[in-house]
């Protein structure tokens, strides 16, 4: 058979030994991008704003310069409604900040847009000292969420308190709908707290505030007698009163689901105020699920008016050595005990509170222990007693103290047939 091809049969049809034959030019490869770069170019303004929204903001902000299209896309309003300040000074932080020009822009063009908000912060005052410019500019702003976030030490304690109040009124002001603030570690006070309940008393639901020590317990007990759609409340011991859990218990208020209380001891020998047992039992009776989360960082000889009485605490944690004494006051008075983390004990085993705890804590679902002492006897007792519901077992294998019944080879068997599952106990790092 013949095959001749001239040229004049490129990319035309032509009559070859009778039939008739295309030939078509094949496509050559910058042919081929360019059809390609230009169908990204067309992409509709919905697939462009979904893709930039999976991509971190140094990338969407480089892909915003590819065409007029897509920087146009970058500006939506969309992609403005949450974003995070990191405010860091190169000589303290590894961290790389939001580049001032970036800072700039969305003061200028997208402040109306923000909704969702924080500012994470290192440790240096100049970095605070920007977030609160940044705040103070929010004029046309109504945000939904706002977090001030220290990385390290609590900068924004640093700043002169006229300074963050005046910057923070202005969220305030101006954000009618605040529904969630985190604002530990700051010098906010009583008279700001009276604006945010001013203007975002109907939308309030999550309050954030630890280590505030300008604010009194009436100050908090404002936030909660016009703030009746709280469902989220942390704060530190010193502004928990009867008072305040009595507000919360009242019909006008929705359920609580989280109250976590920081007691945090400042110097050595503090005093605690008691709260009564019938204002817990207000708080249970006008809200039954919702959890007491508790953080203890005391000196053993503090804590003295804990626990004496039943007390609502779902989770609770020891930061600081705690007492046989008081762990067999929580195993007494905790029945809805859901988790328990003990740092440290001391050199004397907790067979004993552990069984109790066992046997009261009918919810017990998580324990971790630290520096402690257990005999494998008790634990093994204890994990028989809790059963399967434990889906949360850390123990450093320097607490299982070997007795006449088990040793530390045998212990995991035995415990891994009462969980339903395997178990090892945590063993330190050795490098």
């Amino acid at each position: 058979m013949k095959r001749r091809l001239s040229k004049e049969c490129e990319d035309s049809t032509s009559s070859c030994e009778g039939q008739t034959v295309s030939y078509k030019r094949p496509k050559q490869p910058s042919e081929d991008f360019g059809d390609l770069q230009s169908n990204w170019v067309r992409l509709p303004q919905e697939i462009l704003l979904h893709i930039f929204q999976y991509l971190p903001l140094l990338d969407r902000a480089f892909a915003s310069q590819v065409c007029h299209n897509w920087n146009h896309a970058f500006h939506m309003p969309e992609l403005w409604r949450c974003f995070e300040f990191e405010l860091n000074q190169p000589a303290t932080s590894y961290l790389k900040a939001t580049h001032p020009d970036l800072i700039k822009q969305i003061i200028k063009r997208h402040s109306n847009h923000l909704q969702y908000v924080s500012f994470k912060v290192d440790s240096s005052t100049e970095s605070a000292e920007t977030a609160c410019d940044i705040l103070s500019q929010l004029v046309n702003c109504s945000l939904k969420t706002l977090g001030l976030i220290s990385t390290a030490r609590p900068s924004f304690m640093e700043l002169p308190k006229s300074h963050f109040i005046s910057a923070l009124t202005v969220v305030f002001v101006n954000s009618k709908s605040l529904s969630s603030l985190k604002i530990d570690d700051t010098p906010v006070d009583d008279p700001s707290l009276k604006v945010l309940v001013a203007n975002n008393s109907d939308t309030l639901k999550l309050l954030k505030m630890s280590s505030c020590p300008h604010v009194s317990p009436a100050g908090i007990l404002c936030v909660a007698d016009q703030c009746h759609g709280l469902r989220e409340l942390a704060l530190n011991y010193h502004l928990l009163s009867d008072e305040l859990l009595l507000a919360l218990s009242s019909e006008k208020h929705v359920h609580l689901e989280h109250l976590r209380i920081d007691v945090v001891s400042e110097n050595p020998g503090q005093q605690f105020h008691t709260i009564k047992k019938s204002s817990w039992d207000a708080m249970v009776r006008h809200s039954p699920k919702f959890n007491l989360v508790m953080y203890f960082f005391l000196y053993e000889d503090e804590f003295g008016p804990f626990f004496r009485d039943e007390i609502p605490v779902t989770h609770l944690y020891f930061g600081r050595s705690v007492s046989k004494e008081v762990l067999g006051r929580v195993g007494m008075n905790c029945p809805r005990l859901v988790e328990l983390v003990v740092c440290a004990n001391g050199l004397r085993p907790l067979d004993e509170e552990l069984i109790r705890i066992a046997e009261r804590c009918q919810f017990l679902s998580a324990i971790g222990l630290g520096e402690c002492e257990v005999s494998c006897s008790a634990f093994v007792e204890f994990v028989k007693m809790c059963g399967r519901r434990l889906s949360q077992l850390s123990i450093m294998e320097e607490v299982l103290i070997p007795d006449h019944k088990y040793g530390l080879d045998e212990i995991h068997w035995e415990v891994s047939r009462h969980l339903g599952r395997v178990w090892f106990p945590d063993m330190m790092p050795t490098w």
